[in-house]
């Protein structure tokens, strides 16, 4: 059983435990390409067996996610989960402010990684710093949002709900943050929910608690590595090009530079290889 499974995480579980988890239930080595907060929820792509030899391959896919910030609020880990540092009375902005500020921060922006995060600058996570009350300077990182919508301003609870598309690397605690100055008042993320990752979308995924159920059908969740590269053209290899091509030996070839699926001459799946310069080499054989 190899291939892509999209867990949908629950509350709770961090990316680690749900990667423990699923390993025992399916008795393979798993991976993962991304992770999400333990108080996240939504799509996390899980590498099962020998599906690890093309983590490089997903490492940068886009993100869609949908999330609650809350205003008038201000915490040391820019979620609802951390320590108040501030609160302070508002005014709900209207629906034509919230859009503008929207509309402001579609395309290539910098923000600075929260604290409260895995990124590591001398060896060191920042949570880390943070947790021993340690300040260090984190560079502002470039990261593009491709589109940030507006679905619902609640008043009552001084919440706003949106969608964003966005790249990898994007800070959707940061997001908020952003938001809330943009606004000229303080908030922090409340809720948050990834729906989708790459073409991987929360409509395909399914729960821990049914996997567990369903493990004798896990296979049904799976997405095949053959599969997931079905838009990539294939390649087929006779004996002796199969012989050479799995030693490593690159084989002239005057196809466009990409990656391809490789088929022996009896079509069974061998792998993937790339053709550079004019040369077919072997990327991952399974």
């Amino acid at each position: 059983m190899d291939g892509i499974i999209i867990i949908n995480k629950e509350k709770d579980y961090t990316s680690h435990d749900v990667v423990a988890v699923v390993k025992k239930i399916l008795g393979q080595k798993i991976g993962h390409t991304g992770t999400l907060d333990p108080e996240a929820t939504g799509v996390l792509p899980l590498l099962v067996g020998k599906a690890t030899k093309i983590a490089k391959y997903l490492i940068n896919h886009d993100k869609l996610y949908q999330a609650v910030l809350k205003l008038g609020v201000k915490t040391d880990t820019a979620d609802m989960t951390g320590t108040v540092l501030e609160k302070e009375n508002i005014r709900m902005p209207q629906i034509e402010q919230v859009e503008e500020v929207f509309f402001s921060m579609i395309g290539k922006i910098k923000q600075i990684p929260p604290m409260y995060s895995a990124i590591k600058i001398n060896g060191k996570k920042l949570y880390e710093y943070a947790r021993q009350g340690k300040k260090v300077e984190v560079q502002p990182r470039e990261i593009e949002i491709y589109d940030l919508k507006l679905n619902h301003i609640n008043s009552n609870e001084n919440e706003i709900t949106f969608t964003i598309h966005c790249s990898k690397g994007t800070y959707i605690r940061t997001i908020c943050e952003q938001i809330a100055q943009k606004l000229e008042t303080i908030g922090c993320m409340k809720e948050l929910k990834r729906i989708q990752v790459g073409e991987f979308h929360i409509d395909n995924s399914i729960t821990i608690s049914k996997l567990q159920q369903t493990k004798n059908k896990a296979g049904d969740y799976i997405i095949t590595i053959e599969d997931f590269f079905v838009d990539k053209q294939k390649v087929i290899l006779n004996p002796k090009e199969l012989e050479q091509f799995l030693n490593g030996v690159r084989l002239p070839y005057t196809l466009t530079e990409d990656t391809y699926r490789i088929y022996s001459m009896s079509k069974n799946f061998i792998g993937l290889g790339i053709i550079k310069d004019g040369f077919l080499k072997r990327d991952v054989v399974l």
